[in-house]
């Protein structure tokens, strides 16, 4: 097991509180008209892109999904320049042109996230054969989801992983759902990871709502993949806690199932590791009120921000 100090689950607990307030004030927006088209929440998930995240060098890669402001943020994205992008302003990750699902920063190795279901499956694949070619130490994590496992590019992309053996491990965050067909509808493996046996690759079931259980997971596969040894799938079960975007009241939910998954709050998880370390409440008090300011400030930032004229749109991205 991997040694885990505080300085780290403090951190974790910061990034994974940051993306809890970034959803629940997104929302609010969104409901106010800020934000516009559809907006899937990450929200009961948060472990998961914390844990593996967390475990990643800073220029390794990441390939995201239609629900993937968590994974953004635990990459490092400034939250003000990610209220822009979901509010359409010219101060986003990409000039607010991307919105909510197809945020990415070059800068920050985030080959982005993406609209179609196990979209980000083939991108990832194919960045992991040019780190290959280039022959550096760096490593893809994919993060897609349980529907996109039944997807005809899960499938080919994690052969080709195979076959050449890529530096690319593949996150799927089974929430238990694919918008409203529940996972036990659609496939009778009661561990999707058991689906990594038909490509002779390693493959690891979990729960992921505790990010600091999730970073213990990533370091084996992830080491296999620097050394050489190939892609892993790891799944990591969770339960997003309400429905498929903000306007799905996701009344085909079980109450009972939901308030069971909420008792494995990823947040609370955290504290109480948190608290259990020594930390003190009050400390951790502090934390929250720092994230409370820099949302409030990310808000303000994205309001204050302009939209992309047509004339900087013309001049970047139509040919003459």
């Amino acid at each position: 097991m991997t040694e885990i100090g505080m300085d780290l689950v403090q951190k974790m607990y910061t990034q994974v509180f940051s993306i809890r307030r970034f959803e629940q004030v997104a929302i609010e927006n969104y409901r106010l008209g800020n934000i516009r088209g559809y907006y899937h929440p990450y929200l009961g998930e948060e472990g998961i892109a914390v844990g593996v995240i967390s475990a990643l060098k800073p220029d390794d890669y990441i390939t995201s999904t239609h629900r993937g402001h968590g994974h953004c943020i635990a990459k490092g994205h400034d939250p003000k320049r990610m209220f822009a992008e979901v509010f359409g302003k010219a101060t986003g990750y990409c000039q607010g042109l991307g919105g909510s699902m197809h945020i990415s920063s070059r800068a920050l190795n985030n080959l982005g996230a993406n609209g179609i279901v196990a979209g980000g499956i083939p991108i990832a694949t194919g960045a992991a054969m040019g780190i290959k070619q280039k022959g550096t130490n760096q490593v893809v994590v994919c993060f897609f989801s349980d529907g996109a496992s039944n997807n005809g590019t899960f499938h080919e992309g994690l052969n080709i992983a195979a076959v050449f053996k890529l530096p690319v491990v593949y996150v799927l965050e089974n929430n238990q759902y694919a918008v409203s067909t529940p996972i036990a509808h659609s496939a009778l493996c009661a561990d999707l990871a058991e689906r990594a046996a038909s490509y002779c690759m390693p493959g690891y079931s979990s729960e992921g709502n505790d990010a600091v259980e999730v970073y213990e997971m990533m370091q084996e596969p992830l080491e296999r993949a620097r050394v050489g040894g190939g892609p892993s799938l790891v799944e990591f079960k969770t339960y997003r806690h309400a429905g498929h975007h903000v306007n799905d009241p996701g009344a085909y939910m079980p109450q009972d199932v939901l308030a069971y998954w909420k008792t494995k709050d990823p947040v609370d998880l955290l504290k109480k590791r948190l608290l259990d370390m020594g930390v003190t409440q009050a400390e951790i008090e502090a934390i929250n009120a720092q994230v409370e300011q820099e949302m409030e400030a990310g808000v303000e930032f994205a309001l204050q921000s302009p939209q992309l004229s047509w004339a900087d749109f013309e001049r970047q991205f139509v040919e003459p």
